[in-house]
């Protein structure tokens, strides 16, 4: 159970618990329910306290978080942890590897091999992935070890991409503002719509490459928004997909999946006030992709 401890300072003296979790340390309504539920998950001074009750300067505030633990299929499969602390843990996911269990994807996902780290450790936890990927997306996914991180970061954490693309990108940058929506319930495919969410685009290009008479670029990539499918369906509809995306038209010669990897995360971890950054190299395969196109490489 992960435990918070606050120092009441003069500012503060005299605010009800509930409002001071509220207002300086951004504990929902929510999170603060499930607390006053359980003496035991809030102290003051050693001894337990209502939320109405009013601090005092000096006072120690202790806040133990409850846990709902959510069971999930182990999985035997081992995919790299690229940084952990009391409240996160960032794992560098693989290209085949789904970040939530389905129909299809019972027990071989990320959630289920987080699942299976917490049972290993005896510290069952609820999986609570920040930021998600695509199936044959591969590269950094943070996940909350509870819920009071959870909605700290929900939202708050920067990602760059890496990407391999088809076409020739005059321009060292650009920005892609067009709105995406679903072609229609029953699949899973976006695309350009002026009825979709609006989605903000940002590639910075790194090389450039010419491969049997066709240009390709490798892209450094940071988004605005966070639409289903944002890079591709952008890259895409620009005439500049992703080379192995079969789903938005690309060809399959140089890789099977397509090449798109989230190689760095930051986020401020507001329990411990340290701000966390966490970068990851490209898969085998997309090295192998950019090995095969720079054989005849442009430095951008």
């Amino acid at each position: 159970m992960r435990e918070l401890v606050y120092i009441i300072d003069k500012a503060h003296d005299n605010m009800r618990a509930d409002d001071y979790l509220k207002r300086e340390h951004g504990f929902s309504s929510r999170s603060i329910k499930k607390i006053k539920l359980d003496k035991k998950c809030i102290e003051r001074n050693g001894e337990h306290m209502r939320m109405v009750d009013r601090l005092s300067e000096g006072d120690v505030l202790k806040i133990r978080m409850p846990e709902e633990e959510r069971e999930l299929r182990l999985s035997e499969r081992k995919v790299p942890i690229m940084y952990e602390d009391d409240d996160v843990i960032v794992f560098d996911k693989p290209a085949d590897m789904p970040c939530h269990p389905s129909l299809k994807h019972p027990n071989d996902t990320l959630g289920n091999v987080f699942s299976a780290i917490c049972a290993e450790r005896g510290t069952p936890l609820t999986y609570r992935p920040i930021n998600r990927l695509d199936k044959d997306t591969s590269g950094l996914v943070v996940v909350a070890k509870n819920a009071y991180i959870a909605a700290q970061l929900a939202g708050k954490v920067d990602k760059e991409y890496t990407a391999i693309c088809t076409g020739y990108f005059p321009e060292d940058f650009g920005t892609i503002d067009l709105p995406i929506g679903r072609m229609n319930e029953s699949e899973i495919a976006r695309y350009v719509t002026p009825l979709g969410q609006r989605a903000v685009t940002h590639y910075k290009v790194a090389y450039r490459y010419v491969y049997k008479s066709n240009n390709y670029a490798l892209l450094c990539i940071t988004l605005d928004t966070g639409r289903t499918h944002q890079i591709r369906v952008h890259m895409s509809n620009n005439g500049h997909a992703l080379i192995g995306d079969s789903l938005y038209g690309s060809d399959m010669q140089v890789m099977k999946r397509q090449a798109l990897h989230c190689s760095k995360v930051s986020f401020l971890n507001r329990a411990s006030g340290k701000k966390i950054e966490v970068s990851s190299e490209l898969c085998d395969d997309m090295k192998r992709a950019a090995e095969i196109l720079s054989e005849n490489c442009t430095n951008a």
